[in-house]
């Protein structure tokens, strides 16, 4: 298994520099392309992850001040969903999630994964405000989060993609993690389980307090990611998956 788990440091008084990036509306630039001779002169110390389809970038978005100030804030904000709504469908069958989860985003806004149709809550506060640092950070605009919080190390997530026709294909997908550190591993498709037919090495990679991923295409076509359990974690997380959903693909 690839392993991924340098870690980019800041000054813990200061949000780390972000990377420059162009707006949509820049012309000549594609949504989220760096324009190399127009960077901040201390750009975000990115990390590129890459295997045979796998495509992200890894930063430190948030430094531990404002990490620890943010996770307080969603910590009074968030109001998980409850019942039925904390359940998914798998193979037919009904699960409860194994973690605490609720949806935001713009108003009207729904997203059906797993079987289910969530309802985006309004946007809190604090929600928007890392919404706009992420776009601030990526130059990506993003409608709709899914806010995922793991009490301790044996709430966790099973495989899968982030593959739903309703997601815009060129906004990756991106995560903040908040809390504890855990492990996010990615398996390809074509390795997975007892009908693997390729040796293709899964990938890991440690998500830290106040960190960043993005998923970009074509990741969730060819790889799955899952957040296994870590029964030695007594600590929570707090997970925001940011996404732009495509309101003429919902039709």
């Amino acid at each position: 298994m690839e392993s991924f788990l340098n870690r980019p440091s800041c000054d813990n008084n200061s949000r780390c520099p972000q990377k420059r990036v162009k707006l949509q509306s820049d012309e000549g630039m594609k949504p989220g392309e760096v324009d190399e001779e127009d960077e901040f002169s201390h750009p975000v110390p990115w990390q590129k992850i890459e295997s045979e389809g796998l495509d992200c970038d890894y930063a430190l978005l948030l430094c531990k001040d404002e990490a620890d100030k943010m996770f307080k804030q969603l910590e009074e904000e968030v109001v998980y969903s409850t019942g039925e709504d904390a359940t998914v469908q798998v193979f037919g069958k009904v699960h409860s999630i194994p973690r605490k989860q609720a949806a935001y985003g713009d108003a009207g806004l729904t997203y059906t994964y797993s079987g289910v149709t969530r309802l985006a809550c309004t946007w809190t506060t604090t929600l928007e405000y890392i919404r706009d640092v992420v776009t601030n950070t990526t130059g990506q605009t993003f409608n709709f989060v899914l806010v995922n919080r793991y009490k301790d190390g044996q709430d966790h997530m099973g495989e899968h993609r982030d593959d739903e026709k309703e997601l815009d294909p060129f906004c990756p997908i991106a995560s903040v993690s908040l809390g504890a550190a855990r492990d996010l591993i990615f398996r390809h498709r074509d390795a997975r389980g007892k009908r693997a037919h390729r040796q293709i090495k899964p990938v890991k990679l440690e998500l830290a307090h106040g960190s960043l991923l993005l998923m970009n295409s074509p990741t969730n076509t060819f790889w799955y990611h899952s957040l296994p359990v870590r029964k030695k974690i007594s600590l929570p997380r707090i997970n925001l998956t940011f996404r732009r959903i495509l309101l003429e693909r919902k039709k």
